[in-house]
């Protein structure tokens, strides 16, 4: 009878490390799947807060009379009295003479 003890005895420690051991990956899978969730939220938390400053700067740039002055020229095409304003425009029609040397026609 204390072989059948011993064979007992080694069963249920072979059953305990085998559930202890599968609880302990389990737990590694989760602490890692864990780790990338935070990172990436950290990422998209620094990509956001960058964008905020980035408004705030152009909000604080746009308080001021130079801001305005900024915004009128560039969307409304306002300028000062006595100021002269200059369109320039690109014809963007390709030419025969604007090909590449060595390129065939």
């Amino acid at each position: 009878m204390l072989r059948l003890r011993w064979i007992l005895l080694a069963a249920l420690l072979s059953l305990f490390v085998a559930i202890m051991g599968t609880a302990y990956f389990l737990e590694l899978q989760k602490i890692s799947r864990l780790t990338a969730a935070v990172d990436e939220r950290m990422a998209r938390l620094v990509s956001m807060s960058r964008t905020v400053q980035e408004l705030q700067e152009k909000v604080a740039f746009y308080g001021t009379p130079e801001g305005v002055a900024h915004l009128a020229r560039e969307q409304y095409n306002l300028a000062f009295p006595g100021e002269q304003v200059y369109k320039i425009e690109v014809n963007k029609e390709k030419k025969s003479e604007d090909s590449l040397p060595g390129e065939k026609r």
